[in-house]
C-alpha cells in the first residue's frame, strides 16, 4: 500500500486556527484521507495529513495543484513550511483504516543506513508480532521520494501513561527492539501525536 504523507509546519500560535480551517477544506479529499494529527510534543507546529495513495499518478496531479494555488489546503496564510511524500508499507502490514486507535500517536521517523531498508523489513516482519501482542502497530513504511531511507512507524496508545508503561515492558520481556535493528540506523525522531477532532484515524 502506497500512502501520500504531507507535514505542514505552521506558525507560532496559529496551529488551532489552521485546523478549523482544514476541517472545512480537507474533506474534498474523500476517503482517502486517514490522519489529520498535530504533532504535541516533539517537533511543534506541526500538522500530518496522511492519505491512501492507491493512484499515484493523481496524487502527483494533487500535488502539482496544491504547489500551484496561493492557498494551499486553504491555509495558506499560516504555513510556514510543507513537505510532501510517498511512502510504502512493509509488505506484512495491513491496509491503515479510519477509527478509534489512539488518541495518542507515537510516530518514530528514522534514516536508515543506504542498505538499510530491505534487512529492516525482515528485521520487522520476524520481530512486530511479538511486540504487537503488547500494543498494536499501526503502520511501518519507507520513502520512495525525497530522503528515500527514511522509515516512518507509528504506535498508537490510550495515553502517554500507557506508552511508558508497554514500552518498558517491552524491553523487559526482551520482544523490542529486534536484535540488531539499531546497526542500520543513522537518525532517529520521535514526536507524539493528537489527532483534530475530523481525523478519520483518531
Amino acid at each position: 500500500m502506497h500512502y501520500d504523507v504531507t507535514i505542514i509546519t505552521v506558525h507560532p500560535g496559529t496551529e488551532h486556527r489552521a485546523l478549523a480551517r482544514l476541517k472545512e477544506t480537507l474533506p474534498s479529499l474523500g476517503d482517502e484521507l486517514l490522519a489529520c494529527w498535530y504533532c504535541d510534543i516533539g517537533t511543534l507546529n506541526r500538522i500530518l495529513l496522511i492519505r491512501a495513495a492507491p493512484d499515484i499518478t493523481r496524487i502527483h496531479r494533487d500535488r502539482e495543484r496544491t504547489l500551484q494555488t496561493e492557498n494551499p489546503f486553504g491555509i495558506g496564510e499560516y504555513i510556514a513550511g510543507m513537505s510532501m511524500d510517498t511512502y510504502v508499507s512493509f509488505p506484512f502490514m495491513p491496509p491503515m483504516k479510519a477509527g478509534q486507535h489512539g488518541p495518542v500517536f507515537e510516530v518514530r521517523t528514522y534514516v536508515l543506513k543506504p542498505d538499510g531498508v530491505p534487512a529492516t523489513i525482515e528485521l520487522w516482519r520476524k520481530w512486530v508480532p511479538g511486540r504487537a501482542e503488547l500494543s498494536p502497530l499501526l503502520a511501518a513504511m519507507h520513502s520512495i521520494t525525497g530522503t528515500v531511507t527514511r522509515f516512518i512507524h507509528i504506535w498508537p496508545y490510550a495515553s502517554l501513561d500507557e506508552r511508558a508503561r508497554l514500552r518498558a515492558k517491552a524491553v523487559a520481556d526482551k520482544v523490542w527492539p529486534p536484535p540488531g535493528g539499531p546497526d542500520h540506523l543513522m537518525v532517529m525522531q520521535s514526536d507524539i501525536y493528537l489527532p483534530a477532532d475530523f481525523s478519520p484515524m483518531r
